[in-house]
């Protein structure tokens, strides 16, 4: 009775799993229909958007994941003969001991027990000493394994996030892909938690495939010389019928896993604004309009993890019937038909004693080989997951590379039918343009200015400054001044045309809102220079204090005491202070051209005049964004645009400053 009532509850265990599952897929079923009904009603746009995120967030287990894990092992183990490589050598070493080492325990611990039921003493201390000696050895293989574990988990991820970070830092790439490429919007994850998570689950997956490999392969020749190949044969067809199934029961993981990658993103990333603009929320009292915002990205997140918790306790459930419980069963099965087969050779030759000991051994060997398969079957389930990690990995790959190579892709906007025929008239094509390097001279040339989602600003802006005659540029908000700047910068692609210019080093930014870098005060002054740098310019630390004499910040070197004081300097200078320090940078840099766009706006206006006039001292050729009208007698010229792609570019007279005032 006990047999037939734990028969029973385990069949319905096994009911209950399976009507969770079927409810599930009816659920996905039904989720999928109510999408696929609201698309037909949808632009064709939108149905372009999702079929491309569909795409995008399709990872399974395939020909096209094996490619892309083999080109990011590429990175990761660049040569035959490196450290990872001795890594993954001392992994499969210490692999084959723990199997050994497995084997010898599981036949001493054998030889124990049979002492103990035949009450030999002298067998019992024996093996026992024997067991005694081998547990330095045992723990040693054991601990040298993880030790090998961590370090290759840690070479992985080395390799893996310097490669990611040369591709993302080289040029303008970090600024491209969140201002002219829209593919990703959580960068700051991929390269940090989801390398980490993809290295981790590498390398976990090597260990968990590797092991019950060599168990099988071991288990097998000792099974087959003590009970016939039939028995080992059973379990691998049971292996091979299982995996089957199960990866194909497992398909919706790795699509799961980049939804919840992709949701993690946009929960941290709106956790990130409220920290980076909380002054100005504050100022608006938005907490409760952020908080909604706040709550409804966390409820897509979570409505998500629920669904995937939902479907892993089911596959989990489905998982653990055929991948162990039935594993378990088969070996019983297997282990007793040559024991219960009293016409087997075994019973004619055998004692009683005998046939028990090698019951045990071969039933502990079976058992160990079910695991082994178990574990197997099971690592299919760890590959689905990783085949999520893999595809945004290889997606931050394959953009990091178009941006390199100058591709981007960026949604369109919606444009009316008089904006498309003038863009018909008007062919824009992203870096079309000419770049021509150079010295004391910007010049552009029938180049249209023109925004990285199409929207044009200037048709055809043609003008030319020599170094040593400023320019003012002028025009209400979004007629192009910024856009004309990053042009200048290469931070934004020429759309035709030839523009003519110093080299990058030779062009100098002074934003409103001034970057303080994370360093000491020397480093704000030199940024991005280095220590090492400004040694090798020949620039002492008395000639940066004259510099911060000229923008009248000599008080701050005398109020922190040293060049080497780390402060958090974006917290510990006013407005104005940081504004002066940047101007006392564009002085330690000496550039041919610099472009101020406001940045003397928190500072005072005799403080502004001797920076202007300092400027004209040592060179410096200067593009002002400004509405002071004092700064309009620091300049020979003026660009002014009216926001409806017109400009004028005319020499200032005292007729034009009247007409600025």
């Amino acid at each position: 009775m006990a047999a037939v009532s734990k028969y029973l509850t385990a069949k319905n265990s096994s009911i209950a799993g399976g009507v969770l599952l079927v409810l599930y897929i009816l659920k996905q079923r039904r989720k999928s229909a109510r999408l696929n009904s609201s698309k037909k009603g949808s632009s064709e746009l939108l149905l372009k958007n999702e079929q491309k995120e569909t795409k995008k967030d399709k990872a399974s287990v395939d020909r096209v994941f094996f490619l892309r894990i083999g080109r990011i092992l590429r990175i990761m183990v660049p040569r035959f003969f490196c450290k990872e490589t001795w890594y993954l050598i001392l992994i499969a070493v210490m692999l084959i001991a723990r199997t050994y080492c497995d084997v010898w325990m599981i036949q001493n611990g054998t030889m124990i027990e049979s002492a103990i039921i035949g009450r030999s003493t002298k067998d019992f201390k024996r093996y026992l000493f024997s067991f005694m000696k081998a547990m330095p050895i045992i723990a040693l293989v054991n601990n040298f394994l993880k030790l090998g574990l961590n370090e290759l988990k840690l070479r992985f991820r080395v390799r893996l996030t310097k490669h990611l970070y040369e591709e993302y830092l080289k040029g303008f790439t970090y600024y491209k892909m969140g201002n002219l490429d829209n593919r990703i919007a959580n960068p700051d994850q991929l390269l940090t938690q989801d390398v980490e998570k993809f290295c981790n689950s590498v390398v976990d997956l090597y260990s968990n495939l590797s092991k019950p490999l060599l168990d099988i392969i071991l288990y097998i020749f000792k099974l087959t010389s003590s009970i016939g190949a039939q028995g080992p044969a059973s379990m691998m067809a049971y292996l091979l019928i299982s995996g089957l199934f199960l990866t194909r029961l497992r398909r919706p993981i790795g699509k799961m896993t980049v939804s919840e990658q992709r949701y993690e993103g946009e929960y941290r990333y709106v956790n990130s604004r409220l920290i980076t603009n909380s002054e100005e929320i504050a100022f608006y009292n938005g907490n409760t309009r952020e908080k909604q915002t706040i709550n409804s990205t966390f409820k897509k997140l979570v409505d998500h993890l629920h669904n995937f918790i939902f479907f892993r306790f089911s596959m989990g459930f489905v998982d653990s019937i055929i991948a162990k419980y039935l594993a378990t069963v088969v070996g019983y099965l297997v282990v007793s038909r040559p024991f219960l087969n009293l016409s087997h050779p075994r019973h004619l030759h055998s004692t009683h004693a005998e046939l028990l000991e090698d019951y045990y051994q071969s039933g502990r060997m079976l058992l160990r080989m079910s695991q082994a398969l178990g574990r197997i079957v099971l690592a299919g389930r760890e590959m689905t997951r990783l085949s999520g990690f893999t595809a945004r990995i290889t997606e931050l790959m394959k953009v990091l590379k178009d941006l390199n190579t100058g591709k981007y892709e960026r949604t369109m906007v919606s444009q009316t039918e008089k904006e498309r025929d003038a863009l018909d008239k008007l062919t824009l094509i992203p870096g079309s343009g000419q770049i021509i390097n150079a010295d004391n001279i910007i010049k552009f040339d029938h180049t249209p200015l023109a925004t990285p989602n199409g929207d044009i600003l200037i048709r055809d802006l043609t003008f030319e400054v020599r170094s040593g005659t400023n320019v003012l540029v002028c025009g209400p908000n979004g007629c192009g001044k910024s856009s004309l700047f990053r042009a200048l910068g290469e931070l934004w692609p020429l759309f035709g045309g030839c523009l003519t210019k110093p080299e990058r080093g030779k062009l100098f930014y002074v934003p409103q809102r001034p970057y303080m870098t994370l360093g000491t005060l020397r480093d704000q002054v030199i940024y991005p220079d280095t220590h090492e740098d400004q040694r090798k310019k020949g620039i002492s630390d008395q000639v940066l204090k004259e510099y911060l004499d000229n923008v009248q910040l000599g008080h701050i070197l005398e109020r922190e005491g040293s060049w080497d004081v780390v402060q958090d300097w974006m917290d510990v200078l006013s407005g104005g202070e940081k504004q002066r320090m940047a101007m006392a940078r564009l002085f330690y840099h000496k550039p041919q051209f610099a472009i101020l766009d406001e940045c003397t706006s928190a500072v005072s206006v005799d403080v502004e005049d001797y920076i202007y006039s300092h400027c004209r001292k040592v060179g410096i050729t200067l593009f002002t964004v400004s509405h002071r009208k004092s700064l309009w007698k620091h300049h020979e010229y003026y660009l002014h645009m009216d926001g409806r792609g017109n400009y004028e570019f005319k020499p200032i007279t005292a007729e034009t400053v009247e007409f600025g005032s």
